[in-house]
């Protein structure tokens, strides 16, 4: 069987190309490094170290093992930081990305008292009205609206928010009035950007019924609080996150042209990179996310068809 210790002393060995400044890191004798590393050898049957009295190099049987134990103990010690870790509160940094709509009106709400309960995170929120390379940005968690199609991230559905199709009162006074759903086409649509850039399909029902609408909208803004404030403001008929509209829809500044008729809830989601599923600060926030789901606009029991929120 294959002593780790000694595959260990061997990688610094090869990584110092010296027993000695193998030996000064470890704190380990010379003399014990070079037993190490020639039990090593007995083990495998092979030499892995050519030896001079002045360096060390290395086989093509060491290179292999080097190149491929170089790698397995970086693993190795990650894994035994992060289990150290687990013994302690969750600290270090944490990078995490939403829309900005969600930022401004549910993290800066909640996120004080996550930050107040684990004062050794180091939150870094990013806002953006794009999706993140996650990886390449560094972010460590992301919280993302609509179907996911990366099949490289880890996601936990959170839940899905109410959405309403809606447009000022003003707007509909000297608009077209509507009697289906059809009748969209004849008005100004403000809506966000679709990924690809083809107009968005809106799923509507009523009582079972099922209508999809392709419509082309004559105002599109990656922004999602601002989609919101230009339905407030005159500029057409949009889809709009509920917790966003739900004072004007009470107070009438906001109208439902076609109230028979609901669209569906868009799913929310936690995504992160699969090495970083597991660090304690992003179980953390997870975990407290799930605690203040009642205090939060996206609820778990709503259906799950796929959209983009406004």
């Amino acid at each position: 069987m294959i002593d780790l210790n000694q595959v260990r002393i061997f990688e610094r060995v090869a990584a110092r190309s010296s027993f000695v400044g193998a030996a000064r890191e470890l704190g380990l004798p010379r003399s014990n490094v070079s037993r190490a590393v020639a039990s090593l050898e007995e083990t495998l049957g092979t030499r892995l170290l050519h030896r001079t009295t002045r360096e060390v190099a290395l086989t093509p049987a060491g290179t292999a093992l080097f190149e491929r134990a170089e790698a397995i103990m970086a693993d190795l010690d990650q894994a035994i930081a992060y289990i150290g870790e687990l013994r302690g509160t969750p600290s270090g940094p944490l990078r995490i990305s939403a829309g900005i709509g969600l930022g401004i009106n549910v993290l800066s709400t909640h996120l004080p008292r996550f930050a107040q309960r684990y004062p050794k995170v180091e939150i870094d929120l990013r806002l953006e009205s794009d999706r993140v390379d996650l990886l390449a940005d560094g972010i460590d968690v992301a919280l993302r609206f609509g179907e996911l199609s990366d099949s490289s991230l880890i996601a936990r559905r959170l839940g899905a928010i109410p959405r309403e199709i809606c447009a000022s009162r003003e707007y509909l006074a000297h608009a077209v009035k509507l009697a289906a759903p059809d009748d969209l086409s004849m008005h100004r649509i403000v809506d966000m950007p679709t990924l690809d850039g083809r107009p968005r399909t809106w799923r509507l029902f009523r009582n079972g019924e099922k209508r999809e609408i392709e419509l082309k909208p004559v105002l599109t803004v990656d922004d999602a609080v601002t989609a919101y404030r230009f339905v407030l403001n005159g500029a057409g008929i949009g889809v709009v996150s509920q917790y966003l509209c739900e004072q004007d829809l009470a107070s009438g500044r906001l109208l439902r042209p076609i109230p028979e008729w609901s669209i569906h809830p868009v799913p929310l989601y936690l995504v992160y990179p699969s090495k970083r599923e597991l660090a304690p600060a992003v179980r953390a926030f997870s975990h407290f996310l799930d605690e203040i789901e009642p205090l939060t606009p996206w609820r778990r029991e709503t259906g799950k068809q796929d959209g983009s929120a406004l």
